[in-house]
């Protein structure tokens, strides 16, 4: 294997903005990201199934899919 080709690993850390912290491997040294699992609303248990629901039954209206 060629010396010096490989980039450096490092211990990175990486912040969202909600305020949570955690260390994974990366290349680089510091990631900041939006949403993590501590804040993204599936995890969270606070999506909005409600609505997806009333679109779901709104389709199978328009299209005549009758659950039976």
């Amino acid at each position: 294997m060629k010396e010096g080709i490989q980039p450096k690993y490092y211990q990175a850390k990486v912040t969202c903005h909600c305020g949570n912290t955690f260390v994974t491997g990366s290349t680089k040294e510091n990631i900041t990201v939006e949403i993590c699992s501590k804040c993204h609303p599936f995890y969270t248990g606070k999506e909005k199934a409600a609505s997806a629901r009333g679109r779901i039954e709104q389709f199978n209206r328009k299209y005549g899919m009758n659950a039976k």
